[in-house]
C-alpha cells in the first residue's frame, strides 16, 4: 500500500515538474502550465495511472482549488470597483448575461437537458482570473487603468458563474439524493447570518488575528458546509474568504495581509498543479475518438470568444479617454482557465455531464485560454511605452 501510494505521488510530481519545465520553454507562445498539466494528466490517465487509482487522493488535490476560491472571496470588497465602478459593473453584467444567449443554440444543437445547458452557460460565463493576472503582472500592466479594471471584472465575473454552477448541480446531480431545497435554504441562511454576526464579533471582541492553521480550518469548514448544504464546496470556500475579510480586516499593504497571501499562495502552488493533472486524467481517450466531442468543443469555442468580445461594450468612450484599453479588457476575459476546468470536473463528478461532454468542455477551456493569452500578450506588446506611461 505504502509503495503504491509513493509511486502514485512520484508519478504525479514528476508530471507536474515536466509540465512546468516545458511551460518555460513555450512561454513565448503563451502556452500556460495549466494546459501542459492537462496534457500530462491525459497521458498518465490513459496509460500507467488511471484516474480511479488516485480517486482517494482527489479530495486532497482539490485543496488548491478551494484555496483559490477562498482567495477570490478575500478580494471581494468595494476596492474591486476601483475608480471606475460603473465600467466594472457594466462589463460584469454583460459578461454574466450574454452567455444566456447560448442557451437555446446549445440545447437545439445537442439536445441538452436543462442542467447540462446551465452548466455549459456557467463555463462560458467564467473567466480565468489567475492566468490573466499573471500575464498582466509579467507585462507590468496590473496597475494601469486597463489592468485595474480587468482585475475587478474578472474576480466579480465568477460570482454569477458559480451561482449557475450551483443551480446546475441542484437540478442535475445524480450522485446521491442531494441536500434538496431545505439544505439550500439552510446554507443561504447560515451564510446570510454570518455577516451581521461577524460585524457584532468585531465590535465586541475586535478584529481576529488568524494564524495559518486557523485560516485552513475556516477554509475547510466553510467548504464542507457549502458542500453539505448543496451550495457546492466552491461557493463555501468563496464565502469563507469573504467572512475572513470581515472578521480580520487588514490594510492592503500590511504585513499581516502579505503573510496571509503568501500562505494561501503556497497552498495553491503545491496543490493546484496536482488538481490539473487529475482533471486531465479524467479525459477518456475513447471520447476524443468520437466526432461528437470535437463538434461540441468547436461550437462551445465559437460561442465562447464572441460572448466575451461583446463585453467591450461596457467600456465607454469616457473610460477609454481615461486610459482604459477596451481590447486589453476583452482579451483578458476570453481565457476560461481554472474556473472552467473546475466547473467541468465538478459537474462530471456529480453526474451532471457525460465523459464526452466533459472532454468537449476541457477542450474549449484549453483553446480559449491559449487564444486569450496570445491576444492579450500581443495587445499589451502593441501598446507603446509612452502609452503605458500615460495609462499609469
Amino acid at each position: 500500500m505504502g509503495n503504491s501510494l509513493l509511486t502514485t505521488l512520484l508519478l504525479l510530481v514528476v508530471g507536474v515538474g515536466f509540465a512546468r519545465f516545458t511551460a518555460t520553454r513555450l512561454a513565448r507562445w503563451a502556452v500556460p502550465a495549466i494546459v501542459l498539466e492537462l496534457a500530462v494528466g491525459f497521458v498518465l490517465g490513459n496509460t500507467v495511472l488511471p484516474f480511479p487509482q488516485i480517486r482517494p487522493l482527489s479530495g486532497l488535490m482539490e485543496l488548491g482549488v478551494l484555496t483559490l476560491f477562498f482567495q477570490v472571496g478575500l478580494e471581494v470588497r468595494g476596492g474591486l470597483l476601483g475608480s471606475r465602478p460603473a465600467a466594472v459593473l457594466r462589463t460584469v453584467l454583460l459578461s454574466a448575461l450574454t452567455p444566456l444567449l447560448a442557451w437555446w443554440p446549445l440545447q437545439q444543437a445537442f439536445d441538452l437537458e436543462p442542467a447540462v445547458a446551465l452548466l455549459f452557460v456557467a463555463a462560458l460565463s467564467a473567466t480565468g482570473t489567475g492566468v490573466t493576472l499573471r500575464v498582466l503582472a509579467q507585462r507590468d500592466a496590473l496597475n494601469t487603468p486597463s489592468g485595474r479594471l480587468l482585475v475587478g471584472v474578472s474576480v466579480l465575473d465568477d460570482l454569477p458563474a458559480i451561482a449557475l454552477l450551483t443551480l446546475a448541480l441542484v437540478l442535475g446531480s445524480r450522485v446521491g439524493p442531494g441536500p434538496g431545497l431545505r439544505g439550500l435554504v439552510l446554507g443561504v441562511l447560515v451564510a446570510g447570518a454570518s455577516f451581521p454576526l461577524s460585524r457584532w464579533w468585531v465590535r465586541r471582541h475586535g478584529a481576529l488575528k488568524p494564524d495559518p492553521l486557523g485560516v485552513i480550518l475556516l477554509l475547510i469548514a466553510c467548504s464542507w458546509l457549502g458542500e453539505f448544504t448543496g451550495l457546492t464546496s466552491l461557493l463555501g470556500a468563496l464565502w469563507g474568504g469573504v467572512l475572513l475579510g470581515r472578521l480580520a480586516p487588514m490594510a492592503e499593504a500590511s504585513t499581516e495581509a502579505r503573510e496571509l497571501r503568501s500562505s494561501l499562495a503556497l497552498l495553491s502552488d503545491v496543490f493546484l498543479p496536482l488538481y490539473f493533472i487529475g482533471v486531465g486524467m479524467r479525459i477518456e481517450l475513447s471520447t476524443l475518438q468520437q466526432l461528437a466531442s470535437w463538434q461540441m468543443a468547436v461550437v462551445l469555442t465559437v460561442l465562447a470568444v464572441p460572448l466575451k468580445l461583446i463585453c467591450g461594450l461596457g467600456i465607454s468612450r469616457r473610460d477609454q479617454a481615461a486610459g482604459v484599453d477596451r481590447w486589453v479588457v476583452v482579451f483578458g476575459l476570453i481565457p476560461r482557465g481554472v474556473p472552467g476546468l473546475v466547473f467541468a470536473s465538478t459537474a462530471l463528478g456529480a453526474g451532471v455531464i457525460s465523459p464526452l461532454q466533459y472532454s468537449a468542455l476541457v477542450l474549449m477551456v484549453m483553446v480559449t485560454t491559449v487564444l486569450g493569452l496570445l491576444l492579450l500578450g500581443q495587445r499589451l506588446q502593441t501598446l507603446s511605452p509612452s502609452a503605458q506611461a500615460a495609462e499609469s
